[in-house]
Protein backbone atom coordinates (compact mmCIF):
# COMPACT_ATOMS: atom_id res chain seq x y z
CA UNK A 1 0.00 0.00 0.00
CA UNK A 2 1.53 3.50 -1.16
CA UNK A 3 0.86 6.15 1.79
CA UNK A 4 1.60 9.81 2.31
CA UNK A 5 1.82 12.12 5.01
CA UNK A 6 -0.51 13.89 6.54
CA UNK A 7 -0.32 17.38 8.69
CA UNK A 8 -2.55 17.53 11.96
CA UNK A 9 -1.99 19.46 15.00
CA UNK A 10 -0.59 17.38 18.36
CA UNK A 11 -3.27 17.25 20.11
CA UNK A 12 -5.33 15.70 17.08
CA UNK A 13 -2.29 13.68 16.61
CA UNK A 14 -2.41 12.34 20.36
CA UNK A 15 -6.03 11.91 20.41
CA UNK A 16 -5.03 9.33 16.78
CA UNK A 17 -2.50 7.76 18.68
CA UNK A 18 -4.92 6.76 22.16
CA UNK A 19 -7.49 5.90 19.93
CA UNK A 20 -5.07 3.16 18.09
CA UNK A 21 -3.87 2.70 21.36
CA UNK A 22 -7.21 1.24 22.71
CA UNK A 23 -7.79 -1.18 19.89
CA UNK A 24 -4.59 -1.94 18.83
CA UNK A 25 -5.06 -0.79 15.02
CA UNK A 26 -2.53 1.23 13.69
CA UNK A 27 -2.36 4.69 13.22
CA UNK A 28 -3.00 4.28 9.30
CA UNK A 29 -5.77 2.10 10.11
CA UNK A 30 -7.44 4.48 12.64
CA UNK A 31 -7.12 7.97 10.44
CA UNK A 32 -8.95 5.79 7.45
CA UNK A 33 -11.64 4.24 10.19
CA UNK A 34 -11.65 8.05 10.97
CA UNK A 35 -12.28 9.28 7.46
CA UNK A 36 -15.01 6.79 6.62
CA UNK A 37 -16.89 7.94 9.77
CA UNK A 38 -16.95 11.54 8.55
CA UNK A 39 -17.92 10.48 5.07
CA UNK A 40 -20.72 8.70 6.81
CA UNK A 41 -21.64 11.12 9.14
CA UNK A 42 -21.61 14.09 6.09
CA UNK A 43 -23.56 11.70 3.76
CA UNK A 44 -26.62 11.11 6.77
CA UNK A 45 -26.43 14.63 7.95
CA UNK A 46 -26.86 15.52 3.43
CA UNK A 47 -29.91 12.54 3.19
CA UNK A 48 -31.62 14.63 6.34
CA UNK A 49 -31.51 17.89 4.95
CA UNK A 50 -32.61 16.94 1.66
CA UNK A 51 -36.04 14.74 3.56
CA UNK A 52 -36.42 18.15 5.55
CA UNK A 53 -36.70 20.01 2.25
CA UNK A 54 -38.53 18.14 0.42
CA UNK A 55 -40.90 17.62 3.91
CA UNK A 56 -41.28 21.44 2.81
CA UNK A 57 -43.08 20.46 -0.54
CA UNK A 58 -45.84 18.80 0.27
CA UNK A 59 -46.40 17.20 -3.11
CA UNK A 60 -42.43 16.29 -3.54
CA UNK A 61 -43.40 14.59 0.17
CA UNK A 62 -46.42 12.46 -0.93
CA UNK A 63 -44.60 11.40 -3.76
CA UNK A 64 -41.58 10.51 -1.40
CA UNK A 65 -43.78 8.67 0.43
CA UNK A 66 -46.13 6.81 -2.38
CA UNK A 67 -43.24 5.40 -3.86
CA UNK A 68 -41.46 4.53 -0.61
CA UNK A 69 -44.35 2.78 -0.02
CA UNK A 70 -44.67 0.80 -3.09
CA UNK A 71 -41.34 -0.39 -2.44
CA UNK A 72 -40.77 -3.92 -1.66
CA UNK A 73 -37.49 -5.12 -1.10
CA UNK A 74 -37.76 -8.95 -0.01
CA UNK A 75 -35.15 -8.95 2.99
CA UNK A 76 -37.35 -9.59 5.64
CA UNK A 77 -37.35 -6.08 7.35
CA UNK A 78 -40.42 -4.68 7.93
Amino acid sequence: METTTVRVDRETHSRLLDMSNETGDTLTETVRQAAEALRRLRFGLRVQEELAAMRGDLEAWSDYLAEAESSHVSDGIA
